[in-house]
């Protein structure tokens, strides 16, 4: 492969490097930064885009909202606890799970491969009853499944500690760490909307009777982009548990389900740069309100919030969104700077190469 014909093909890449470069750029900087704190908003919002754009591949392409989504990072989080958690702990805790898992501790990544997998697995078993609904009554079949997973999950003591919290769990999640599953994530949902399944569901979403006309298994479609979901979900959620060493149920309900279903309709729904791009402006917003409320002294003078403001701030925010730029930040658009660059590139390489066999034009 000739330089012209690599650039060609990494231009297709071109919106998830535009997203990819500049976060890369971010996470650099903010290792000169010794920040402890920056650095664990930082970790919690990497792993927030990996969430967030596991949302976008089933609810961007499908245009079916999913308000159950968040019950496979529940599921995610208390099997990398399964695998994770230290072994002393795990007969006092977690009595009941096989003595495989009790005996044994899993590293860190297979036991986050394997949350995603288990979380697949529970999207397809559901995903085959959900789906056969549409519109409204799968999304509230989705917000049913939330609360199933929270109930089985807060009464099943021997497993998951109850409505309790499962502490001792391996705090393994570096800013590296969370940007290397979020390239592994944008990148999986780049290749996914590209292929003819994301533009068998999105032609769905735009038309599902001219869809069907044309051979679009629409079921089958949006089943497999929803257990992909899920098991995007699902390596969140363990990731989410490796940043606070501890999970409880209630970690893993309403509010994290409005909060990354928030990022996502404020971003736009309907682009992969908007599901990005939709976690970092509500993180940057959240972390802001969260250091006002704990007071900042700006020339002497101690300035503080009352409690709640972060909660007040964001919910005016989503309000403005929605009433001014209802597609979102970036709509139905993706943010793509290096493509174009790219492209331009390789044109120059064929401006700037001769062909040694061409004849020569006589003087």
């Amino acid at each position: 492969m000739n330089a012209r014909s690599f650039l060609a093909a990494l231009s297709s890449a071109g919106p998830a490097l535009s997203l990819l470069i500049p976060l890369g750029g971010a996470v650099l900087l903010l290792s000169f930064t010794g920040s402890m704190v920056l650095e664990q908003a930082a970790i919690e919002a990497l792993i927030k885009i990996v969430a967030v754009v596991g949302l976008y591949i089933f609810i961007g392409n499908s245009g079916i909202m999913s308000f159950g989504h968040v019950a496979f990072m529940a599921i995610g989080a208390y099997a990398a606890a399964w695998q994770t958690c230290c072994e002393m702990l795990k007969p006092i805790v977690m009595s009941g799970l096989p003595d495989i898992l009790l005996r044994n501790t899993v590293p860190n990544f297979p036991a986050s491969l394997a949350s995603g997998a288990l979380a697949a697995v529970a999207a397809l078993a559901a995903g085959l009853v959900i789906l056969r609904l549409n519109g409204i009554a799968a999304s509230i079949a989705s917000f049913a499944l939330l609360f199933i997973i929270n109930v089985v999950y807060s009464n099943a003591d021997r497993y998951t500690q109850g409505v309790g919290s499962i502490v001792g769990l391996p705090t393994y999640v570096t800013p590296m760490v969370g940007y290397a599953w979020v390239c592994v994530t944008v990148a999986c949902a780049l290749l996914y909307q590209t292929s003819r399944f994301g533009l068998a569901l999105r032609a769905s979403r735009e038309d599902e009777p001219a869809a069907r006309a044309a051979g679009v298994n629409v079921y089958l479609q949006r089943l497999i982009a929803f257990v992909i979901s899920a098991a995007f979900l699902g390596i969140a959620g363990a990731l989410y548990g490796s940043l606070l060493g501890t999970i409880s149920v209630d970690t893993f309900f309403l509010d994290m389900t409005f909060m990354l279903i928030a990022m996502l309709v404020i971003g736009g729904v309907r682009s992969l740069s908007g599901a990005v791009a939709g976690v970092v402006v509500i993180s940057t917003v959240v972390e802001l309100f969260r250091r006002l409320q704990g007071g900042v002294d700006i020339g002497g003078f101690a300035i503080s919030m009352p409690a709640g403001a972060q909660g007040v701030a964001l919910a005016l925010f989503m309000l403005a969104m929605l009433i001014f730029r209802r597609g979102g930040l970036v709509g139905d658009r993706e943010i793509d700077w290096v493509g174009p660059l790219l492209r331009q590139l390789a044109g120059r390489s064929i401006s700037g190469t001769t062909d040694a066999s061409a004849p020569r034009r006589p003087f």
